[in-house]
């Protein structure tokens, strides 16, 4: 058996299912995270209505802000931890398109060259629909898709799975879907 076919070397995708809190109850609109086994693994929250911006934290399974993704202007911006300083700025996202049936975005990394106007990735689909796809490139970073069932023909919006490809980073991929799937 050679090196790379041994079960030590093989790089899977890990799955998570999001589960959205429903309207009416306290954390509407909140997300929380599972891992393949059902261990909770981050929760996603919004800031009080009171604040004049639209603002999310994501917050690991201990309950420590891991990046806040904060409405600025027409796009959206990312920074480590809870704090909205320039030099924590991780990511910016732009819109490309927006329609009922799809959304496109482009997400710019912080430290990257100022003259470089190519985005690091795009994020395309359907929020209504739950699906999102990451490019990284030309190459899937990670996707989302509702949970299907057989002989069933209305499906919940409110649970949807989360397949991160190997060697990707689950959090900045947790950090990009929450201005997809709660930018609008």
């Amino acid at each position: 058996m050679s090196a790379s076919s041994s079960p030590s070397t093989w790089q899977i995708p890990v799955d998570f299912t999001i589960t959205k809190a429903p309207l009416g109850l306290t954390g509407a609109g909140d997300l929380t995270v599972y891992d393949a086994n059902g261990n909770f693994v981050f929760r996603i929250k919004r800031c009080s209505n009171s604040h004049p911006r639209r603002i999310k934290t994501l917050f690991d399974a201990m309950g420590n802000p891991l990046i806040t993704v904060v409405h600025h202007n027409d796009g959206w911006q990312a920074f480590r931890g809870d704090n909205y300083e320039r030099n924590d700025l991780i990511f910016t996202v732009e819109k490309t398109l927006y329609s009922p049936i799809k959304t496109e975005l482009e997400v710019f990394l912080s430290g990257r060259n100022q003259g470089d106007l190519k985005p690091s990735f795009r994020l395309k689909g359907n929020p209504f629909r739950r699906s999102c796809t990451i490019f990284n490139g030309n190459s899937i970073f990670a996707q989302t898709s509702l949970f299907y069932k057989l002989r069933k023909v209305i499906y919940s919006r409110r649970k949807f799975r989360l397949t991160v490809y190997p060697g990707n980073d689950p959090v900045l991929v947790m950090a990009m879907l929450v201005v997809f799937f709660g930018g609008s």
